[in-house]
């Protein structure tokens, strides 16, 4: 699970992410209001705890900041305001839970995995890149409202590329999952199978991306892509 803690003190962040880290957790620290709100538009992270007081922007105005911008990442909030002022100020800002220092590391991870369990407990039952849409109840894929046929093989490849997509996923990881039960199957058939789902995605305004070295990405095609392509 990826956190992202905002705390300006530099002794209890760093005692922070040593310690979330030794349970598993991966930490990024962040020290100011405005820098995080750049880290969290830019990069994805599963839960935010976050100090009310801290330089740049204070940890208030920054939540509200991302609640308009419409980012719904939970934020934990982490301070020494602990009167019921406070607290009612940061769930009505959109904070999702509060803890008041000091605290116990034990009842932090225990507030963390909750929020854990709700995020995963509100899983969309759908996922969309552009125009192709994934519906988790059926496995079936759709472009615009025509169901898309697929092979296992592609339909496998492309599900695991709508699970992660905009970012990259590994040739290995992606040949694991589409040949995991075949024997003699050459590495290079990922290749194969990538090819025909980019022929099926053609035009949708999805694209199939190969990048070297690291290797396939699903990403929403611009405007500008798509009439590039056309001349």
């Amino acid at each position: 699970m990826r956190i992202l803690v905002v705390e300006d003190d530099p002794d209890l962040s760093k005692a922070l992410v040593r310690a979330l880290e030794k349970r598993g957790f991966a930490v990024t620290p962040c020290f100011d209001g405005l820098k995080a709100f750049q880290t969290i538009r830019q990069d994805a992270h599963d839960i935010i705890l976050l100090d009310l007081n801290i330089p740049g922007e204070d940890g208030l105005h920054l939540l509200q900041r991302m609640r308009n911008a419409g980012i719904g990442t939970p934020v934990l909030i982490l301070t020494a305001r602990s009167s019921i002022g406070d607290r009612i100020a940061g769930l009505n800002a959109g904070a999702d839970d509060y803890l008041s220092k000091p605290f116990d590391l034990d009842e932090l991870e225990a507030r963390i995995n909750a929020l854990a369990r709700r995020i995963r407990g509100h899983e969309e039952e759908r996922i969309t890149c552009g125009s192709l849409r994934f519906e988790r109840d059926s496995g079936a894929f759709y472009i615009g409202g025509e169901p898309l046929v697929l092979t296992p093989r592609e339909q496998a490849m492309l599900q695991a590329l709508i699970a992660r997509h905009g970012h990259a996923v590994t040739k290995e990881r992606l040949f694991r999952v589409v040949f995991s039960d075949e024997e003699q199957v050459h590495f290079e058939a990922i290749e194969v199978v990538a090819h025909r789902l980019r022929k099926k995605l053609a035009g949708t305004g999805t694209a199939l991306m190969t990048l070297r070295g690291l290797g396939y990405l699903l990403r929403e095609e611009t405007a500008a892509a798509a009439s590039g392509k056309e001349k």
